[in-house]
């Protein structure tokens, strides 16, 4: 009995494995592409051209990377205080990068508001700033 049940585990392995590579394989096979058209399309779409401001949206992913503990305290304790160059690399990825890219790290849209009002007015204040005087 016990052989009949192994051979019989055996056999529907076997059949569930065919099964699979049948209907996986004419997928795969209409997914054909020129790759050179995929990696032109990625690079576009990562923007990993030679021109600087592709080099800035990837420096200041590492940037906002490097303040996540600063953007954390801002929201858990209130802290109204996030370095300039955390507001940079904010500002950059919000208006030259991918808007979309603070939702994968984990920032709800209210959040990317909140921090994106928040350093457009910290810039607003320290370009009216000069030598400690507040301009109009």
């Amino acid at each position: 009995m016990a052989t009949t049940q192994y051979s019989l585990n055996n056999t529907t392995l076997l059949v569930l494995a065919l099964v699979f590579l049948a209907l996986a394989l004419p997928t795969s096979m209409a997914r054909v592409r020129n790759d050179h058209d995929d990696h032109n399309e990625l690079i576009f779409r990562l923007k990993l051209d030679s021109s600087s401001s592709s080099n800035n949206c990837w420096d200041s992913l590492i940037e906002l990377q490097s303040c996540t503990t600063e953007v954390i305290m801002f929201f858990l304790n209130g802290e109204t205080y996030l370095g300039p160059s955390c507001c940079q690399a904010i500002r950059i990825i919000g208006k030259q990068c991918w808007p979309a890219m603070f939702g994968t790290i984990g920032f709800t849209n209210q959040e990317v508001d909140v921090l994106q009002d928040y350093c457009d007015d910290q810039q607003t204040t320290t370009t009216k700033t000069l030598h400690g005087k507040l301009f109009p």
